[in-house]
């Protein structure tokens, strides 16, 4: 994929500096005593470890300040989030925008149509209930009061296979095991709110969005009074399997408050139909057939289009929350560039490796598998991503990838780090993998590029050698 016009020349010149300040590899460094202690804590060997501290701004002569098997390819977790997002700021913009038109097929007479709305899907990350709502209105205002016809979702605009929710830990139920999708409605996630009343001895329960042909268990019983919160929703004892049919066996501790729970339908490849069926009467919209999948007809203008938020915005999504699914959107979305033909995994990764080559040529070229670091295969160097993210701090979309980031013991993935140093850092977690990556903020002044990985059966205990490594990086008086 080729670089957009308006990428300046400054950016393209640092992308040929860049590479050249990596042509050898960094020297090995010893470890901090302090990352050595926390190490020996956690009983992780040295060799679990792949690190590379260096200046931000970079420099063909300037050694990294900490060097340890920084040339190893190893598995980022969801670090690998920032490859992605900073591609897609890098080739698309960040006020890059997402349209979903909707199309009306038929005439409308006192409020009734006769023939079909087409809602056609372009990857939309961020099509929330709310906006959901927005454009189901805006339909309305089109005279659309009742469908005498079908509601048709276009999901061409992907060709991403059917992918088992559970294949990847065996928790299908999981908001973060949901699959991309052309028409990604709320992220394929429904959230149950519990609302206590102690007077009516029972809690509430409000679903969002509303669904279509799904049985929905209005109230759950409390538990006797001084029951403690603890583990709520083993004690609720869900029955989530039946995707016609929400219920729960179980009670509702009142000291808990109010609490929300998301969760990934059991059919999630229904879910696009039956939330935009249930949003459309719970506006009081009818419909005399159905919601089914279909393709925009040939020649059909369309009606009204929504507009996403910009990809600025969305970045800032993905990486201070971590999540999976919009990465997954926002990846596929690099291979969308080519009219007419569907994006595929395999034409995202075909998009990155161009685009990386172009950057930084052939060395420490990431394997992205699907963009978003929830994957078993996904790897990348200490030395490659350390590379980028200089790459990045020296590009014009520097702000919006920096504020995108988790701050150290502030916000996002990174609100509960017992790190001191001030720092802006993606997190990155699975079984046998732990990682940080982002910029640490010394007290001198300067800023640096931080890279660290863990990959070991033990990573889980890494989080103190990662802490570590931040205050050692801030501490450069």
């Amino acid at each position: 994929m080729s670089l957009p016009s308006w990428v300046p020349l400054a950016t393209l010149l640092w992308s040929m500096v860049v590479p050249a300040a990596h042509a050898q590899a960094p020297a090995p460094s010893p470890l901090p005593p302090e990352v050595e202690a926390a190490l020996s804590r956690t009983r992780l060997p040295r060799e679990a470890l792949s690190v590379l501290v260096v200046d931000a701004q970079g420099g063909a002569r300037q050694a990294p300040r900490l060097a340890h098997r920084a040339q190893v390819p190893m598995n980022p977790a969801s670090v690998m989030k920032l490859v992605t997002t900073y591609a897609a700021l890098d080739q698309l913009g960040p006020a890059y925008t997402w349209n979903t038109p909707v199309y009306v097929q038929g005439s409308v007479q006192d409020g009734s149509l006769r023939g079909n709305v087409y809602i056609q899907g372009q990857g939309d990350p961020k099509l929330v209930m709310e906006r959901l709502w927005l454009l189901l209105r805006r339909l309305q205002a089109q005279g659309i009061q009742v469908i005498v016809g079908d509601i048709v979702l276009d999901r061409t605009a992907f060709d991403v296979p059917e992918q088992d929710p559970g294949s990847f830990d065996n928790e299908p139920l999981r908001p973060y095991n949901a699959s991309p999708d052309a028409l990604l409605v709320n992220y394929k996630s429904q959230v149950m709110t519990f609302v206590p009343d102690a007077a009516a001895g029972l809690a509430r329960i409000q679903y969002d969005p509303p669904m279509a042909g799904v049985q929905r268990q209005a109230s759950v019983a409390l538990a006797a009074p001084g029951a403690e919160c603890g583990d709520w929703r083993g004690a609720l004892k869900a029955e989530l399997s039946d995707p016609a049919r929400i219920a729960f066996q179980g009670v509702y501790p009142s000291s808990c408050g109010e609490r929300v729970w998301p969760m990934a339908p059991a059919d999630p490849r229904g879910f696009a139909a039956r939330a935009v069926e249930g949003m459309w009467r719970e506006l009081g919209g009818k419909l005399t057939g159905s919601v089914r999948d279909g393709k925009v007809p040939a020649g059909l203008k369309p009606a009204f289009v929504a507009t996403s938020p910009a990809l600025a915005e969305v970045v800032r999504d993905v990486n201070k929350y971590s999540n999976n699914v919009m990465a997954q959107q926002v990846f596929l979305t690099l291979a969308l560039g080519n009219k007419g033909a569907a994006a595929t995994f395999e034409g995202a990764r075909e998009a990155l490796r161009r685009w990386w080559q172009l950057r930084f040529g052939d060395a420490d070229q990431p394997v992205a598998d699907n963009g978003a670091g929830l994957s078993r295969d996904a790897r990348i160097t200490a030395q490659g991503l350390a590379r980028m993210l200089q790459s990045a701090w020296a590009s014009p979309v520097m702000p919006e990838l920096v504020s995108s980031l988790p701050i150290a013991g502030v916000d996002g993935t990174l609100r509960r780090s017992q790190a001191r140093g001030a720092a802006h850092l993606k997190t990155g977690s699975l079984r046998d993998v732990m990682a940080v990556a982002g910029y640490v903020h010394g007290a001198s002044g300067r800023r640096y590029v931080l890279v660290a990985m863990v990959n070991h059966a033990n990573a889980g205990a890494a989080r103190p050698v990662l802490d570590a490594l931040t205050d050692w990086a801030a501490r450069d008086q």
